[in-house]
């Protein structure tokens, strides 16, 4: 059986691209001055904090066997000191660096979102939905710590490390290379860990970005899933899904947790060499080892390891945020087919004249939705499209919106191609209701001023009453002020192609377009809302797709469109008259009534 999409898992094994980092620089740029005053108030801090071990040598070997109890105090004092420095420091670190995470991951999710906003119906048709919110919300949360504490902190540690060394270097040599004796072993087993974790982790983000495509599809199917019995199935799906990401997480953090047991046993070790080489030195008074020196070197080791430990995790959680990053980046490249031309200028307020020059479209290349299409609507005609399910209809509206792009011929509104011209000048004179009459969070008067955002009360009720919805509206708890939730669930599937009908008509366009406007309609409010667009549609060039042929008998023209071609064309009565295929659409469905 073939997998469904939501559960195909991305590519996030590619080969690194590290060119991408690149490209994060524009995001953090901007932040580069406080990120430099917090690293270097990190940095004094770093210094400041080698000193506790410093401390203890001076007080057991010198202050203590001296009986200098106010130099004993003193040092506490100092302790006391750098430790509310530190504390204060770390303060500042975490609220500064918060602000700056987020100010990052706000830049680029605005870029991402805005940029979707922009793309063509291709990209949404060939993608689930979900799998793109992971995208936008998912892959750049990641992004944000190696984004603002990562660099900030790999600074920190580097330095802190350096510190540790000198400051060891500085009590006793032999004792330092005795720890650094670790490190190679530390690293070997990083360098084999660390491809682990990667790939762990890589896995993990696909199993929860297929779990959360399905979840959006269930939510937004959860209609249909009621309606046949899917409840059960569904849930099956959901469960194996889920337990892919649970197996995968727990899979993660097993691997991610072999890292600090291993650090804690070579920091054992080298702690106990450095004791029992120390311990023998001592006794044997050669190297210049001391009881001071022994603990502050055991101090030293304890910090030793941290910022080694936290470089490695910076390393790994920088590669695999590249793997998120090249997703984030592959959508914010995707290509925007259909966008303003250079030079493309404003289409001047339009008279209505449409003129369809051999045009061709498809989908999937080899496979045309349509075929050569050419004819001419004049200002003020109205043009029904009739036909069978998948024969063009909405491609051919779909083309003059601009929705999608030509693959042949050109469409002109008042002899512009419309190509050539912004898209917003031209959608902005059109008023367009599609199949899918999408309902918005927010109040009713909200949803129908969407389209025209500079319409008064009184335009938005007058509209309502036009298409007949004012009655319903005014018999709800408050009326145009009744708050409606996401994809209208609360109103009838009529009640919401009703007001979506009046969100188009607000918009006053020269050019209207009604995509099966009155399929959820009952046949007594059919009736009224004809008288309205009658009225209505004086004066404006009008394309109406319709299966239901009574809503369309007084249009000036008719074309029957089948397999992505216009068959016949004309008024009712002379397509009634050619007895050809209009005339058998048209007896088959009143032969049913």
């Amino acid at each position: 059986m073939a997998r469904n999409k939501y559960d195909v898992d991305e590519d996030l094994d590619s080969s690194y691209n590290f060119g991408q980092l690149k490209r994060l620089v524009h995001y953090v740029r901007p932040h580069a001055k406080a990120m430099t005053g917090i690293t270097a108030l990190m940095l004094v801090t770093a210094g400041l904090g080698m000193l506790y071990p410093y401390f203890l040598k001076l007080v057991m070997d010198t202050y203590i066997p001296q009986g200098n109890f106010p130099a004993i105090i003193k040092v506490a004092l100092a302790t006391l000191a750098i430790s509310l420095f530190t504390a204060a420091t770390l303060r500042t670190k975490i609220r500064v660096l918060s602000y700056i995470g987020q100010d990052i991951i706000h830049d680029i999710r605005k870029d991402i979102f805005c940029h979707v906003q922009e793309l063509p119906f291709t990209f949404f048709d060939t993608r689930p939905h979900g799998k793109i919110l992971v995208r936008i919300v998912n892959y750049v949360n990641r992004l944000s710590d190696v984004l603002s504490n990562g660099l900030v902190n790999t600074i920190t540690d580097l330095c802190t490390l350096f510190f540790i060394i000198g400051f060891m270097l500085m009590l006793n040599v032999r004792l330092t290379l005795v720890v650094l004796c670790g490190l190679p072993v530390f690293a070997v087993y990083v360098f084999a860990l660390k491809k682990r974790q990667r790939r762990a982790w890589r896995i993990q983000s696909n199993k929860a970005s297929n779990l959360n495509a399905y979840i959006s599809e269930s939510i937004n199917g959860i209609r249909v899933t009621q309606s046949f019995v899917r409840e059960a199935e569904n849930i099956k799906i959901f469960n194996n899904l889920s337990q892919a990401y649970r197996k995968t997480w727990m899979h993660a953090v097993r691997v991610a947790f072999l890292m600090g047991p291993f650090v804690q046993i070579i920091s054992v070790v080298t702690l106990v060499a450095v004791f029992v080489l120390g311990i023998r030195w001592m006794q044997a008074g050669i190297y210049g080892v001391s009881v001071g020196i022994l603990v502050a070197f055991a101090a030293y080791i304890g910090r030793f390891w941290q910022p080694i430990t936290t470089l490695a995790d910076f390393i790994n959680n920088l590669l695999t945020a590249l793997s998120y990053i090249e997703r984030i980046f592959e959508t914010i490249d995707e290509p925007v087919t259909v966008k303003d031309a250079p030079g493309a200028g404003e289409l001047p307020p339009v008279t209505g004249t449409v003129e369809y020059k051999n045009v061709s479209f498809c989908y999937e290349e080899g496979s045309l939705a349509l075929d050569n299409v050419s004819f001419t609507a004049h200002p003020g005609d109205s043009i029904a499209i009739v036909g069978p399910t998948g024969a063009g209809k909405s491609t051919l509206v779909n083309l003059l919106s601009r929705f999608y792009n030509p693959t042949a011929g050109a469409v002109l509104v008042d002899g512009h191609d419309i190509q050539g011209v912004t898209i917003r000048s031209l959608r902005t004179q059109m008023g367009v209701m599609m199949q899918d009459s999408f309902i918005f969070k927010g109040t009713v008067m909200d949803n129908i001023r969407y389209g025209n955002m500079d319409a008064s009360d009184d335009d938005v009720i007058q509209a309502a009453k036009t298409v007949c919805a004012h009655d319903f509206i005014m018999q709800m708890k408050d009326g145009y002020q009744t708050q409606i939730n996401e994809r209208g669930t609360r109103l009838s599937a009529g009640q919401r192609q009703l007001i979506s009908f009046a969100r188009a008509l607000l918009a006053n366009p020269r050019i209207l377009i009604l995509d099966e406007a009155t399929s959820s309609i009952d046949t007594e409010t059919e009736i009224l809302l004809q008288q309205g667009l009658h009225k209505l549609l004086k004066g404006r060039t009008s394309f109406i797709i319709a299966h239901r042929l009574s809503t369309i008998k007084n249009c000036d023209r008719i074309f029957y469109v089948d397999k992505g071609r216009i068959i016949e064309s004309g008024a009712h009565y002379e397509l009634m008259a050619k007895q050809g295929e209009y005339y058998k659409l048209y007896s088959s469905q009143f032969a049913l009534l």
